[in-house]
C-alpha cells in the first residue's frame, strides 16, 4: 500500500502520546525549538518496517544534536496484531537502541489526523511545522537487491535542518496498511 499524498505545507496535526519505553508524554510542543520534526508511523510486525528498522535506528543516532526532532508512532490494532502491542514495541525500541520516543497511538486518532496509510510512513515538518517531505526512506524494498541507505529521507532532513527547500519531487512510501480497529471513512 502506498502512503496518501498530503499537500506540502500542510500544518503538523497536534498529538499527545506516551513513549512505550519511558512512559513520558510527547506532543508537538515537546519539539519546540527544533529546526525540523520527523514523524514516523512504524510498527514491529510489518516486513517493510523490519526491512528498514536498522536504518530508522541509525537515523535516530546520526541526527542526535542536529536540530532534528524525531518521534516514532505505532497506530496498529494490537488485538488483531499482538506484535504491535506496547510491550512488544518497547522491546523493539530497546533492541534497536532507538534514541527517539516511540509512542503508541491507542485510539488511532493521530494516524487519522496525519492520514497515515502505511508502515513505514514518513512525515518531515520544517521549523514552522509545515509539511516539507512525505515520502519514502529510499528505493529499497523487501526482497530487492537495492541496499537500505535512507537516501531520500536523509536528503530531505539535511535540507530541512539547514533551512533550505526540500525537493518537491517525492516518491510515496510503500508498506503494510495501518491495521485499523474500525472502518475508515
Amino acid at each position: 500500500m502506498a502512503s496518501v499524498v498530503l499537500p506540502l505545507g500542510t500544518p503538523a496535526p497536534p498529538f499527545s502520546l506516551r513513549d512505550v519505553v519511558s512512559g513520558q508524554s510527547y506532543s508537538l510542543a515537546s519539539f519546540k525549538g527544533k529546526a525540523a520534526l520527523l514523524v514516523m508511523f512504524i510498527c514491529r510486525h510489518c516486513p517493510y518496517v523490519v526491512h528498514v528498522e536498522q536504518e530508522i535506528a541509525k537515523i535516530g543516532r546520526d541526527y542526535t544534536d542536529t536540530g532534528l526532532g524525531i518521534i516514532g508512532i505505532s497506530s496498529n490494532d494490537p488485538v488483531s496484531y499482538p506484535d504491535d502491542a506496547p510491550p512488544q514495541l518497547k522491546e523493539m525500541a530497546e533492541r534497536l537502541g532507538f534514541t527517539f520516543p516511540f509512542c503508541f497511538d491507542e485510539t488511532q486518532d493521530v494516524a487519522m489526523a496525519y492520514r497515515a496509510a502505511c508502515t513505514p510512513d514518513f512525515y518531515l515538518f520544517d521549523r514552522k511545522r509545515r509539511l516539507a517531505y512525505h515520502g519514502q526512506l529510499d528505493d529499497s524494498r523487501p526482497g530487492s537487491t537495492k541496499p537500505v541507505t535512507g537516501r531520500d529521507l536523509r536528503a530531505a532532513i539535511n535540507a530541512a535542518i539547514a533551512g533550505k527547500p526540500v525537493d518537491s519531487k517525492q516518491r510515496a512510501s510503500i508498506g503494510c496498511s495501518i491495521k485499523w480497529k474500525r472502518a475508515q471513512t
